[in-house]
């Protein structure tokens, strides 16, 4: 349906796009103005009534009305009178008004009446940024069934979000949304905003498509594959296959074998060129590392200085920082991203586009360690496609704990003794210089402690320019290492034992997920203290009884808002407002199945 000029500047205002968005605006109350013959004490009301007195007093005018509806008396009571209330109460006029009712001992009064013209009705009121009356207009303008027809609703949910606009006695008895109702706003709610992420997906032809194989590189390996990284590595053979340019992202926890997915989604490719985009030159160096030990018959580069200029025409695979960004790159059938949420959308688009040819893309996947719930990867798939790695090839022996300041000596006979193990330490500090705010020791106020104390204390942070050596000497030699969550992802430190995070209830589940799986990543046995000085935090709690990082980011969710995760994806600004993440599956399942039939062209 098409709108006047003057609808489209009130849904402007609204921050809405669609007659399906307007229809979840749904009214906060409703007001009664039906003519009733028995009297409702405590209750909004409608009156036939006369004008018998008006007694104006400083701050308030009181009216005697006879109701005629009730055959009784009421005193109406105005507080504050704003100039124009007063013409409307005349000695003798006979009149439709109405307000709330109370009675005591046989007197009522009605406080704050109104005059009404409406009769008869159930009239909705909502709370927007319009007026209430001018919403109420445009909602009996535009909300219909064929109007909410046409953007492809089921038509249950459209008969029960519109019963909640045009109201029957039932809905006002009940106060409370039914089930049926609440079901058919979290529908609606995803319908929209899934709708608008699908929207915004873009079709290209790929460079090339092709049935690549990677039976014998999994065969190579040393290793097993768990069955999700194998289903991963399938979903990408298929997508190369289509006639569209791939764009998948592979969510997969700390330590769930990503690399391995990277590197046969690079053997598929060939003899085509791959090229891969990785946040730090460490990181890149580890990928560059494992190419080299798994892929032993391609030519493999690694670019991690912008400097150097030498062709890259002969290598396969391409492994590199954003130096990449600066470089004049070959022609590559599949560009991938690793930890891709650490460069900017530009960042990632620029590096699509050095090797796009005209209207042809490269295929696209892109790689994050930090895990989402299910339901909101199936909410995701809308826009782009989704593959979650949910398990890791085995399983660490990692333990858990919240401490407090009654712990330290345990703590530190905990970290003599891993020292003399010959395992290594990483303590997290939430501010590299002094806070007044904060109730916790920063860097600067912690490492003359630990200097003094320990030998081989490694000290970097976020603004730290030599972090990348600071982190390589750290493995090599260190025994302490004192940061910022600095080293949420990235190096991999072999002798790594026990995290100590200070200050744990002031960060998120999942960066806590993300510190701890910096532990055991070689089997060893791990810990992982959690240091706050709150007496109690249920979130830690919970935290420390957990393992699986999807299970972390429903947590999360539980003590989040959705907002928080979504990352400003929902333009709108809201947040959902009734969908849960984590009880509402089906229903996202439902809403994604119906946006699957509709036609390309919608």
């Amino acid at each position: 349906m098409q709108l006047t000029k003057e609808q489209e500047a009130k849904f402007k205002k609204l921050g809405i796009n669609s007659i399906s968005e307007l229809a979840l605006l749904i009214p906060h109350s409703y007001e009664d103005y039906r003519l009733q013959e028995k009297l409702i004490p405590h209750a909004n009301q409608l009156i036939d009534a006369t004008v018998e007195s008006v007694y104006r007093a400083p701050n308030s005018i009181q009216i005697t009305f006879f109701a005629h509806n009730f055959g009784h008396r009421v005193t109406g009571v105005l507080f504050r009178p704003k100039p124009y209330m007063m013409h409307q109460f005349k000695v003798g006029d006979r009149d439709y008004y109405y307000g709330m009712i109370e009675c005591k001992i046989g007197n009522c009064s009605m406080s704050m009446p109104r005059k009404v013209t409406s009769i008869g009705q159930i009239t909705p009121k909502y709370k927007s940024a319009l007026r209430s009356d001018v919403m109420f207009r445009l909602t009996r303008e535009l909300l219909n069934f064929e109007n909410l027809r046409e953007e492809r609703l089921p038509e249950k949910i459209i008969e029960e979000v519109l019963a909640l606009h045009f109201p029957t006695l039932e809905v006002l008895q009940n106060r409370e949304l039914s089930q049926e109702a609440v079901e058919a706003l979290k529908y609606l709610e995803l319908y929209n905003y899934m709708k608008q992420l699908s929207l915004k997906r873009r079709y290209f032809q790929p460079l090339v498509s092709k049935r690549g194989f990677y039976d014998a590189f999994v065969n190579s390996l040393p290793f097993q594959l768990t069955d999700e990284q194998l289903k991963t590595i399938q979903d990408i053979q298929k997508d190369f296959a289509k006639s569209v340019a791939a764009k998948r992202m592979i969510v997969g926890d700390v330590g769930s074998g990503k690399t391995m997915v990277i590197l046969a989604a690079a053997i598929m490719m060939m003899p085509q060129r791959s090229i891969l985009m990785a946040p730090t030159t460490i990181l890149a160096n580890q990928l560059y590392e494992e190419a080299l030990k798994y892929l032993p018959r391609m030519k493999i580069a690694l670019v991690a200085n912008k400097r150097k200029k030498a062709s890259l025409e002969e290598y396969d695979f391409i492994i590199g920082t954003h130096a990449l960004l600066y470089r004049e790159l070959p022609e590559a059938a599949l560009v991938m991203v690793d930890e891709q949420h650490r460069f900017g959308t530009q960042q990632r688009n620029m590096l699509e586009k050095l090797i796009s040819k005209g209207e042809k893309k490269p295929h696209f996947l892109q790689f994050s360690a930090t895990p989402i719930p299910r339901t909101l990867a199936m909410i995701e798939s809308a826009h782009i496609d989704v593959s979650l790695i949910t398990s890791t090839p085995y399983k660490k022996d990692i333990d858990s704990r919240v401490i407090h300041k009654s712990d330290f000596k345990d703590l530190l006979l905990h970290i003599k003794r891993e020292i003399e193990k010959k395992n290594q330490i990483l303590i997290v500090y939430p501010l590299v210089e002094q806070s007044e705010v904060l109730d916790y020791q920063s860097i600067d106020e912690a490492r003359e402690y630990w200097e003094r104390n320990f030998k081989n204390v490694y000290i970097t942070h976020g603004k730290d320019k030599e972090k990348e050596q600071v982190l390589l000497d750290f493995r090599d030699n260190g025994d302490i290492l004192i940061s910022t969550t600095v080293v949420e992802v990235g190096i991999s430190l072999p002798r790594l034992t026990t995290v100590v995070i200070v200050g744990a209830e002031r960060l998120g589940l999942s960066t806590l997920h993300q510190l701890r799986g910096r532990v055991s990543r070689t089997g060893l046995k791990g810990y992982c203290f959690l240091y706050t000085n709150q007496k109690s935090s249920e979130r830690l709690d919970e935290f420390v009884k957990t393992s699986s990082g999807f299970d972390i980011a429903n947590l999360d969710l539980k003590y989040r808002k959705s907002g928080d995760l979504l990352k400003g994806i929902n333009q709108s600004g809201s947040q959902f407002k009734w969908v849960d993440f984590i009880e509402d599956t089906q229903i996202v399942q439902k809403v994604k199945e119906d946006l699957l039939l509709l036609p390309k062209s919608d």
